[in-house]
């Protein structure tokens, strides 16, 4: 089985085109993609999240 794609936060805050503050406020509301932290510290997010993530904004936005 293959494994998700894993975007970095950078990627994430490029493709949303938000700056990392805002992005932080907003997951302080509960309304950003789910964050995975790996061992080392670094965050991730699950392609396949910040698809749902899009597909509930874009729900929202109609």
């Amino acid at each position: 089985m293959a494994r998700p794609k894993m975007l970095k936060l950078p990627e994430v805050l490029e493709e949303i085109g938000m700056s990392r503050p805002a992005f932080y406020r907003m997951r302080a509301r509960g309304q950003a993609p789910k964050l995975i932290k790996l061992p080392n510290g670094h965050i991730r997010v699950r392609r396949s999240d910040l698809d749902d993530w899009w597909d509930r904004h874009e729900d929202e936005a109609a």
